[in-house]
């Protein structure tokens, strides 16, 4: 022990006797005693009035609650941190590791899920029980709220405007996808390909491409989807349900995208542009078959010959020349062709029709050939 020095004036003896008391010589002297000596004499002292006692306690957890809590907010801070950067990337690595957790399987359809609470949810689709029902078409959802969304391909109801292009959308997260268009705002990529996406649902679409996962069978034609929502679209085909209705004209179609597509005749819209030259296009298909011309790509090989196209038409209608089929009959004499231009053209023998006419002399033709070879070889010459 170190050495105790002497203090000028010394209160009398007041220690508990549950503390070790110094030597008799001591005890009618005050004494400096060292910190650690003193921290025990007080604890002592303590233990003798339960209320210091649980005040003292309650210090103590304030103190360790503090402590707790300042290290909860760095680490949330981390979380966060780390919470923006995947929620930015939405990886494949993820996307397969949450996958993988899913343990919870509907013996109904075969669905998976990663929580008991989202199968349960989902069974009521097969048992009917707490459904919101369309009373439109039919449709059932779990909850009120999807029913109100859907209603809005009933009423074309569409609250989400953009400023920019004043385009307008019917849900919310469709909105915000389409806003990423303007500013070019790709946060979604595949750690596969590379390959970036405006909204988590197209890079969920597109990892299935890696996958080659479709689980969703039709029962009606045994046609597989990566996607119940696909499923249920082509269902419609067999059903002949039209639910989705133009309000410019009244015609219906079978699927949503049917409808949009449709709907670009009244507005003129064609968003996608040739690369390659100035040429606009309303669908991203016939962009794509367009392309093919600068490309000079044929991808479409035929099995019997190596002739190539580049359209999947052009080598259906070619096909024909190996297999003999013709599927197109004349409705005025029991004559078949391969393809329908061919048909047309037969039939204008029967009624008469010369479409292609001369316009220097007026002339008329049932073939376009033979009006070029009139406008070549007499018009000109006379």
């Amino acid at each position: 022990m170190s050495k105790l020095k002497k203090h000028p004036s010394a209160p009398p003896n007041t220690h508990s006797p549950s503390v070790k008391l110094l030597p008799q010589q001591f005890t009618n002297k005050c004494w400096i005693i060292p910190i650690s000596l003193q921290v025990k004499i007080e604890n002592s002292e303590n233990m003798r009035d339960p209320e210091s006692c649980r005040m003292k306690h309650e210090e103590t957890e304030e103190r360790d609650l503090l402590e707790k809590n300042e290290e909860s907010e760095e680490l949330s801070e981390a979380e966060e941190k780390d919470h923006d950067v995947k929620k930015a990337n939405k990886s494949l690595s993820h996307s397969l590791k949450r996958r993988s957790n899913k343990s919870f399987t509907c013996s109904q359809c075969g669905k998976s899920f990663s929580y008991k609470h989202s199968l349960e949810r989902h069974m009521r689709i097969h048992t009917g029980e707490n459904l919101h029902t369309c009373d439109q078409c039919g449709n059932s959802f779990s909850y009120k709220h999807s029913l109100e969304r859907h209603m809005r391909i009933h009423t074309g109801e569409k609250p989400h405007k953009c400023d920019q292009c004043g385009k307008s959308f019917r849900q919310s997260d469709s909105f915000k996808s389409h806003l990423r268009s303007h500013s070019g705002e790709r946060p979604f990529h595949c750690d596969l390909c590379g390959k970036t996406f405006f909204s988590a649902s197209s890079l969920k679409v597109h990892l299935k491409v890696h996958t080659k996962e479709k689980t969703h069978v039709c029962p009606l034609c045994g046609k597989s989807f990566s996607h119940l929502r696909c499923l249920k679209e082509h269902q419609k085909i067999h059903s002949g349900v039209k639910n989705y209705m133009c309000f410019d004209c009244g015609k219906t179609f079978i699927t949503n995208n049917e409808l949009k597509l449709h709907q670009r005749i009244h507005t003129g819209e064609k968003p996608y542009k040739c690369s390659h030259c100035d040429k606009t296009f309303g669908q991203s298909g016939n962009l794509k078959k367009h392309e093919r011309i600068h490309t000079g790509e044929k991808s479409y090989k035929c099995s019997h010959c190596d002739k190539r196209f580049r359209q999947s038409e052009h080598l259906k209608t070619h096909k024909r020349v190996h297999t003999g089929e013709k599927p197109y009959k004349c409705s005025h004499c029991d004559k078949t062709f391969g393809q329908s231009g061919n048909l047309k053209t037969h039939e204008r023998i029967h009624t008469g029709e010369k479409p292609y006419h001369c316009i220097p002399c007026g002339k008329s033709f049932t073939h376009s050939s033979s009006l070029l070879i009139h406008t070549k070889n007499e018009c000109l010459k006379s």
